[in-house]
């Protein structure tokens, strides 16, 4: 017996902890108007060209993508290794994300993309960054935002709904350690002058819907929705239509689980406006992902000493040091002038592991 127990201890002791255990990061970062310098004619980017008003040249545009290069570093630094999955948004087509991963910084990650072209009326797209050695790809879909039966009362007539144009939703289905698992990438409707009050939550019941309908075609699949929500964890679009739960424990099987609900309730935030903070850059895990038995992919705590599932990233060189917005993101632009910040959003991630 006791030559069995000092052959366990050598066999932990040769074999690294990466090897008999596996994490990985599963992140969202809203990276604020990533627009290329060239005019694409059915896009609004006018104001994202040479002569437009943000005077967007070819140094800030380069400079904007090495921002966002760095903050992928830091994250890789905190956690050891690079995302698995990092789903983005305000991007303006596939080439800005081929200039991104073909930085020499982040080589190491061989990010591969999957993005479709969706009819925003801003030109604004949402994709899902991955990397081949950790996630085997197998077939997306391209989500579009529709009216059509929905279980909400529309302040649009039925004209407006025809005319309204927003960001699609992004499926990406795949493989991870073995497992199914499926990864939604959202940026639902704005918040600016007041609207979308009732977009918002069609947004997140087309995701709910969509979800239930892909579990019934693969039982057992693992999903995690993600994405700029221009909600908090705890607003109707996510806790009546995600049905999503501040407690795994208060899950059923066809619930959600939000780890940025507690999060929120103690102070965190991925963005501020007018002094108050908000977690937007919400992601959320589904009953298989949230309470697999041993053995099985599942989330992971971030936080053991406060019990968290989620994590805000920020740092110190990506928040505003002076000023008016001292504390908040350093964004890129800022009352219209570009100040060469990162994004005016933090980065948000889970882990996910066995």
């Amino acid at each position: 017996m006791k030559k069995i127990f000092l052959l366990i201890l050598l066999l932990a002791a040769v074999i690294p902890a990466s090897a008999r255990t596996q994490n990985y990061v599963v992140g969202f970062y809203n990276v604020e108007n990533l627009f290329d310098v060239y005019d694409d004619p059915v896009k609004d980017d006018a104001e994202f060209l040479p002569e437009g008003r943000n005077k967007w040249t070819l140094p800030k545009y380069e400079k904007k993508l090495a921002n966002i290069a760095r903050v992928i570093n830091a994250m890789r630094d905190e956690n050891g290794v690079y995302h698995t999955l990092l789903g983005v948004s305000e991007i303006e087509n596939r080439l800005v994300l081929e200039d991104l991963v073909s930085l020499p910084e982040l080589a190491g990650a061989n990010y591969q993309i999957v993005h479709y072209d969706s009819p925003d009326n801003r030109g604004v797209d949402v994709a899902l960054l991955y990397r081949p050695d950790q996630f085997t790809y197998i077939d997306s879909e391209s989500i579009p935002f529709t009216f059509e039966d929905s279980k909400i009362e529309f302040t649009l007539d039925e004209e407006e709904q025809a005319a309204f144009r927003t960001r699609d939703i992004l499926m990406v289905h795949g493989q991870i350690d073995g497992e199914d698992i499926a990864v939604y990438v959202a940026h639902l409707p704005s918040r600016v002058g007041g609207k979308g009050a009732d977009l918002r939550p069609r947004g997140a019941e087309i995701i709910y819907n969509h979800v239930q309908q892909l579990k019934r075609e693969h039982p057992g699949i693992k999903v995690v929705v993600m994405g700029d929500m221009n909600d908090n964890p705890t607003d109707e679009s996510m806790v009546t239509w995600m049905h999503s739960k501040a407690e795994i424990g208060d899950m059923g099987p066809e619930d959600f689980y939000s780890p940025f609900i507690d999060m929120l309730a103690d102070g965190y935030g991925s963005l501020a406006y007018r002094g108050v903070w908000n977690i937007y850059d919400n992601i959320l895990v589904d009953y298989n992902l949230a309470t697999a038995p041993e053995g099985g992919l599942k989330i992971c705590m971030t936080n053991k000493k406060h019990g968290y599932y989620g994590r805000v990233f920020k740092k110190p060189f990506m928040t505003q040091q002076s000023g008016q917005y001292k504390g908040t993101p350093f964004r890129t632009f800022s009352n219209g002038a570009f100040i060469g910040g990162f994004s005016d959003h933090y980065p948000t991630y889970i882990v996910i592991g066995k």
